[in-house]
């Protein structure tokens, strides 16, 4: 089980030392002094000013653009950190010692690394098991070099490592024995994709691999859904003025969430590729339940009251009767104008924002059935006129919904690892699960369900046997639930 760790100092690391500890590309340190085994500590992220060159000759060219953006990032008034360790090994590296292997298997030039023993006299080589916080915090800046006292102490648990203990315990064989990286060319391949990862689905998808293959890390990646290349650009051209475009994400992003239209009426649609054109809705779902609504793209116009309007009069024209039935929605990017804003409440109308529809299709994609669309209708009922703050409430349970679960296959999975069992409890999961910081607290019996929704074949993150009893089942860990980032 993990137990809860008290942190109460952050010891000072250059940020890019930082980055590359969290990213599972090294699990060495270069502290300024000796760090007793056992000790922990959380990260503090510092300049590069105490390093013995630049950071274009201190660090391997393929690591320099990550180095540059961590700086970056640093603040003038307060830092944040994202991450906790324990020092497993500490030793000293002396002029008898070739830095060769030490370059090889971290983010340093061997140049540096040697400046480095210059400047110093020695190195002081610190193994350390990093572990993410679920969520960074931010500290004042600080002056110390070395250790650093807390605001307030920071509780923890060892339930979210970078690396799995397996694959840091060969981390450190390798480090000891002085052994190279078994795949150089791979480690350059990463290297070069990484920058194409923030825009490129299939190249971040290449680059998780690659990283987990290299022992980066260890913690299985979700398939990356081909829609964020469409999904992405919702906001951007709803807030523009190409409203035929925008209405084709609308209806895209309609079919994402799971609503459906068996007509082939382009005027009654909701085929991306068969708009309704003039005098025809912009989209209109049949099931789960219908849908009849109204797109507006906009630069920074307001959005006046005839879009309403509109919405109501084709809404009759081509439903009739039906209208009445329908949840109506108004996709709009500009600001209402007071006389809108009346005849949407008036007239039961929900209007959200671009950027709302994007983030409910965002969630979607990562984790396929999130989007309960009936209590997605609750909400919209809730909200007549502007419904964007409902709908974003709504997105934060169904996050914190998801961050419980994947807290679950953790704490399964992390019981396992250390107790050395195939298969655990109810009552032992509910243990591990209540003494790891958990999202939200459960009773045992909402834990109980939450297990065989986890272990159901139509989700497969955690396996199930059946006891005689509904209490004795027992579960076991199948695959990560990644987190939302």
């Amino acid at each position: 089980m993990n137990q809860q760790v008290l942190l109460q100092t952050a010891f000072c690391l250059p940020t890019p030392d930082i980055e590359a500890l969290i990213e599972g590309r090294m699990i060495a340190a270069i502290p300024r002094i000796f760090l007793n085994p056992g000790r922990q500590f959380a990260l503090y992220p510092s300049d590069t000013s105490t390093n013995a060159l630049p950071i274009e000759q201190y660090y391997r060219s393929n690591f320099i653009p990550t180095a540059q953006k961590s700086l970056a990032e640093l603040g003038s008034e307060t830092v944040q950190i994202k991450a906790w360790a324990k020092c497993e090994r500490c030793q000293v590296l002396d002029d008898s010692e070739s830095l060769d292997f030490l370059s090889q298997l971290t983010v340093w030039t061997k140049a540096g690394l040697e400046q480095t023993r210059v400047k110093r006299g020695h190195i002081f080589l610190a193994y350390l098991r990093v572990y993410r916080l679920p969520q960074p915090i931010e500290i004042p800046v600080h002056p110390s070099p070395r250790f650093i006292p807390l605001p307030q102490p920071l509780t923890v648990t060892q339930n979210t490592p970078v690396l799995s203990q397996t694959c840091f315990e060969q981390r450190c064989h390798q480090m000891e024995k002085r052994q190279p990286p078994p795949y150089p060319e791979l480690e350059e391949l990463q290297s070069a994709i990484a920058s194409l990862s923030n825009y490129n689905l299939a190249a971040k998808e290449l680059d998780q691999d690659i990283k987990q293959f290299l022992g980066w890390s260890s913690q299985s990646i979700g398939r990356f859904d081909s829609d964020f290349i469409w999904i992405k650009t919702i906001a951007d051209v709803g807030n523009s003025s190409d409203g035929h475009q925008f209405e084709k994400l609308v209806r895209k992003s309609l079919l994402k969430l799971g609503f459906t239209n068996s007509s082939t009426n382009p005027q009654i649609s909701l085929d991306p590729e068969a708009t309704g054109g003039a005098g025809g809705l912009d989209f209109y779902c049949e099931m789960p339940y219908p849908v009849v609504g109204e797109c507006k793209s906009t630069k920074s116009e307001k959005v006046p009251d005839g879009t309403p309007a509109q919405l109501i009069k084709l809404g009759y024209k081509h439903l009739q009767n039906h209208f009445d039935d329908c949840l109506k929605l108004i996709v709009a990017a500009g600001e209402l104008t007071k006389p809108a804003v009346k005849t949407a409440q008036g007239n039961k109308i929900s209007v959200i924002r671009p950027e709302t529809l994007q983030h409910l299709v965002e969630l979607q994609a990562q984790h396929k059935g999130a989007i309960d669309l009936l209590k997605l209708k609750a909400c919209l009922q809730d909200a007549y006129g502007l419904a964007d703050d409902k709908i974003e409430q709504y997105l934060v349970e169904v996050r914190q919904d998801i961050a419980v679960r994947s807290h679950i296959v953790q704490s399964v999975k992390s019981f396992q690892e250390n107790a050395g069992l195939g298969e655990v409890g109810v009552d032992a999961i509910y243990g591990a699960y209540i003494g790891s910081s958990p999202p939200k607290p459960l009773m045992p019996n909402e834990l109980r369900d939450i297990l065989i929704e986890l272990s159901s074949p139509l989700t497969g993150y955690l396996g199930r046997s059946k006891g005689n009893e509904l209490n004795r089942d027992r579960f076991y860990f199948l695959r990560d639930l990644p987190q939302i980032h």
